[in-house]
């Protein structure tokens, strides 16, 4: 595969080719190393597009998932505790993870234990790979990113996401680059407030 677009969100990718250039090496070398038309798997089921053969998400987040874990990138979570208290969890955000359960417990409130997990991380860098859902995209960035950036994990995350002439060839609802890159547009430049890169593939 290879990189068709790239669009940089706070400097994150500026970030990288001064403070994690070797990273964003690895990042380019993994993308370059998935062999597309292996991936094309898929017999499609759906009534407009029956019988075609398009490429599988699974196998290409497998193909992705290989060339990661194979450069060390690894899963990484971000465990928290909430409870209903608007007031208390802006009071609580901050604190480390046994503190905030402490806190929720002394103001009278249960606990709730949650995290977010994102697949790729390595040396406070995040890779999400998105080939699912389209709406998983805006979860990606509007919450994993930011949340692992809020809580010191992660310096800059990375969505790779197929460009529209890609997404074609897949089942429907699959997300496409230059939609998302409206989505983060049309926020202002300052949201969401962690720096990012989302980056377009296609074969």
């Amino acid at each position: 595969m290879q990189i068709k677009a790239l669009y940089s969100h706070l400097n994150g990718h500026e970030y990288l080719l001064v403070h994690r250039k070797h990273l964003w090496d690895e990042v380019e070398q993994v993308i370059e190393n998935v062999d597309a038309e292996a991936c094309r798997t898929k017999v499609s089921r759906e009534r407009t597009m029956r019988g075609r053969l398009l490429y599988s998400p699974a196998d290409m987040n497998n193909a992705f998932k290989t060339g990661f874990r194979g450069n060390g990138w690894s899963e990484s979570r971000n465990t928290f505790w909430v409870a209903s208290d608007e007031k208390l969890l802006r009071g609580i955000y901050s604190l480390p993870e046994h503190d905030q359960k402490r806190e929720i417990e002394q103001a009278g409130h249960t606990p709730i234990m949650s995290y977010n997990q994102t697949d790729f991380v390595k040396d406070r860098v995040a890779v999400e790979v998105q080939f699912g859902k389209y709406a998983f995209v805006a979860h990606d960035l509007f919450v994993k990113h930011l949340s692992f950036y809020v809580s010191e994990i992660i310096d800059v995350g990375i969505e790779i996401l197929p460009m529209k002439e890609l997404e074609r060839e897949m089942s429907s609802g699959v997300p496409y680059y230059e939609r998302d890159l409206m989505n983060v547009v049309r926020q202002g430049r300052g949201v969401p407030a962690v720096p990012l890169v989302l980056v377009g593939v296609s074969p």
